[in-house]
């Protein structure tokens, strides 16, 4: 019995072999000595198989109604390009009867699932020889939070930042520097803050925890890191902070700085 195509590419020796085609770029550019050259693609849904490198979550696990839904949509030329993923489904703060201690619902999230193993070691992204994390999304304009894990010493911790779109409805690509994400664990602002691990990020998503009632779509096209500012061409104005949901636990909001988007009309 031989291995289909598939099965190699999402099996050990395809996540190895991927892993030497990155270590070989690294060495032929000299990225080690020049720095990183181009964009390095974290993850993308052009495969059809690539949702089942995913995990959706909602308050379904604890008792609740809201949905949450991860769909591939196909390439729909002239107008999109690439196929692209539909994160969709509806927000219910209703609590769960009989559960006395379940004190808050309302939220729904997806995730990449932890990558496993290669002849090199496990698989983690390495994102340190670059400042910003780009996502290619068309938003409904709802208070999006990418959550971003590494292999800290707390494995519930995530580090968070708000997901801003600039003209939503549209195709556009937000920039996010790596350097203004904020540690988080269970929905809460950890103190001191720690930067995160760059060495070594083991999965991408986002969520939605704004506990507003009623539907939600947010469409990915794919998520990378760059050093290449021009990618988004206007800056958002958060000189003075933008406040969000995430708070500490005193109770204190989060004031979101630093966000970039470009708008383009695919």
């Amino acid at each position: 019995m031989f291995a289909t195509p598939t099965l190699l590419s999402r099996g050990f020796w395809g996540r190895s072999l991927e892993e030497a085609k990155r270590f070989t770029k690294i060495i032929v550019k000299m990225e080690g000595v020049r720095g990183a050259q181009g964009p390095y693609e974290l993850f993308h849904f052009r495969d059809a198989d690539s949702l089942l490198d995913c995990k959706v979550m909602s308050d379904e696990e604890i008792g609740g109604v809201s949905t949450s839904n991860l769909d591939r949509a196909p390439a729909s030329l002239p107008r999109i390009a690439h196929p692209y993923a539909r994160f969709h489904g509806t927000i219910s703060t209703q609590l769960p009867p009989g559960r006395q201690e379940i004190k808050r619902t309302g939220y729904a999230a997806w995730r990449t699932r932890d990558r496993g193993a290669t002849v090199f070691g496990r698989s983690l992204w390495d994102i340190d020889p670059y400042s910003y994390l780009a996502l290619r999304v068309k938003s409904d304009g709802r208070n999006y939070l990418v959550n971003v894990q590494t292999e800290s010493v707390e494995p519930t911790d995530l580090h968070q930042h708000r997901l801003f779109s600039k003209k939503p409805g549209e195709w556009e690509t937000v920039l996010i520097r790596w350097s203004d994400l904020v540690r988080t664990n269970h929905g809460f602002v950890v103190e001191p803050q720690t930067e995160l691990m760059r060495q070594k990020v083991k999965s991408i998503g986002i969520g939605l925890t704004d506990r507003v009632p009623g539907p939600f779509e947010l469409c990915i096209e794919s998520i990378w890191a760059t050093n290449d500012v021009s990618e988004a061409d206007g800056v958002a104005d958060l000189s003075a902070g933008v406040e969000g949901n995430l708070k500490t636990k005193q109770g204190e909001k989060v004031a979101w700085r630093g966000a970039m988007s470009a708008s383009t009309h695919t």
